[in-house]
Formats: structure tokens, sequence, C-alpha cells
């Protein structure tokens, strides 16, 4: 086993954090070490699929890599999804906060930019430094309220009582919604979602044009409830990620809007979170 390639080994209450500088190194050390399998992997390469199958060889019990910018498809953090599927807690560190290929500076100074659904439940959020995700990962103390999976979260509520909630998908409404709050949701607003919005009627929403598609089929939905009285908009699918819902408020550019929405001061390249003060007058 090349020593450049050797792990940094750390203890952690019942656990062992293997620090590496590559994810390419960690299948030759756990096939060296089989019995290091199973802790919890911090690796200074990017957290992109290939990555994450490298790390999988040794059966982490949580794993932490670079987000590398994020870039192009979403590529450099594409592997906490990957980790998601398998049951894995997984989280991406901001590589302006971290040497690329260099672990123990990742485990030193990074700072959490990305978490899957499953670090989340453990309590990780962005903003985290990697040693404070790697504690949480080893201990669980940081764990929040129970997990949300639709992951609600009101981030405006105005004079009238009227919120402003993001939530992952128009599904995820509740009855309390109804004529009351404005949604931002992060799924098309394509035919398929007019029946929710019909069913829980929300104050007006926000979702995602879903790049428009054919015959504008993205967002056939904005037309289709104008005459039910619920104003609403679409943000640039190149602009928010589809299935976040806080992406849709917090980083979406407003591409499309029907009538009742236009009246109501929403306008094309507007930021989702002006829309959403103008949807909620």
């Amino acid at each position: 086993m090349n020593a450049l390639h050797t792990p940094l080994i750390l203890h952690a209450d019942d656990a062992r954090v293997l620090v590496f500088d590559s994810a390419t190194h960690v299948e030759a050390y756990v096939a060296h070490y089989p019995a290091e399998a199973g802790n919890v992997v911090v690796a200074a390469s990017y957290a992109g699929v290939l990555c994450a199958r490298m790390v999988m060889s040794a059966r982490p019990r949580a794993a932490i890599g670079l987000d590398c910018g994020i870039g192009k498809d979403g590529a450099g953090i594409a592997g906490l999804w990957y980790y998601e599927a398998l049951g894995v807690p997984a989280a991406a560190a901001d590589s302006m906060t971290a040497e690329m290929g260099n672990g123990s500076d990742l485990y030193e100074n990074g700072m959490i930019s990305r978490v899957n659904d499953a670090a989340q439940r453990l309590g990780l959020e962005p903003g985290l430094s990697v040693r404070e995700a790697v504690q949480a990962l080893v201990d669980g103390q940081r764990a929040p309220h129970p997990f949300d999976p639709a992951r609600r979260r009101v981030v405006h509520t105005g004079p009238e009582g009227r919120s402003i909630v993001c939530t992952d998908s128009i599904a995820f409404a509740l009855p309390e919604d109804r004529e009351r709050n404005v949604l931002c949701t992060a799924g098309h607003t394509g035919r398929s979602v007019v029946d929710y919005f019909r069913g829980f009627r929300p104050w007006g929403f926000i979702c995602s044009d879903g790049a428009t598609g054919k015959n504008n089929s993205g967002v056939s939905a904005l037309a289709a409830v104008e005459a039910d009285g619920i104003a609403g908009a679409s943000v640039d699918a190149n602009t928010a990620r589809m299935g976040d819902g806080q992406s849709t408020y917090f980083d979406g550019i407003i591409s499309a809007a029907n009538a009742l929405a236009l009246a109501k001061g929403v306008r094309m390249g507007q930021s989702a979170r002006e829309a959403a003060l103008c949807l909620l007058s």
C-alpha cells in the first residue's frame, strides 16, 4: 500500500473516520485492510457518481466529498443521490473552503454546501464545518425534529396572516394552504398538476417551467387555472433545481405567469422571492 495513499485515521466515539486525499485511494486501502470497512469516509474528490462508486467499496457509514463548484448538470454533487439510494448519509463541502486533493484540509477547513436527505435526517445542513458534520454523522446529536420528506418551510408571513410556503411538490400541499398561502413548489407546471391546484386551491403558486418542453407543456397549467381564480407563475428550470421547493423560492427567476399573477405585479425576469410577495398581496 502506497504510504501516500494511506488515509488519516481519526477516532470519534464508536466510529473511525478515514480521511483520504482522493476517492481513488479508497478501494485499494479497504482491499488491503478489509476491517476498515463501515467507517465514515472523507475524501477530497468531487462528490459525483464515479467517486461515490469508489467510496462505496468501503461500505461507508457516511461520506463527505467536495462540490467542485457543482458544475455542468450538477455532476459535482450527483453522487449525493447515488448514496441516498443506498441509504448512506452524504454531504459535499464548498470547494472554495477546502483544497481539492487534500483530505486533511477538507476535514480541518471545509464547510458543507450540500447534503442528501439521509444526512439531513441526522442534522446535517449547509453551513456546518466538515468537523461538525462528521461529529453529527458519528453521534447523531444534531438530529432535528422528525424529518419532513415534503421539506415544508414557511419563509414569510404577511400582516394578513397569509404565508409563503416552500415544499417540494404541489402534491404536498396541506388543507391549511387553501385560499391562504402562496406555495413555492418544484415540479413542472404541466396539465397533470391542474387537479392538485383545483383541489388544494392555494392563494397563489410558483412552480418550475420544466424548461417549457414540447408545445410549452411545462407551463400549460398556468392558463388552465385562470378560470379557477388561481394566480400562478413558473421559474426557469435553468435557474432553480427541480424537486427542491426552496431552490424555486431562493434561486428561481420567473419565466412565465398567468394573467392573474401579472395583475398582481409578477413580471418575467423577476426573482421568485419578489414574485411570491406580489402573489401574497
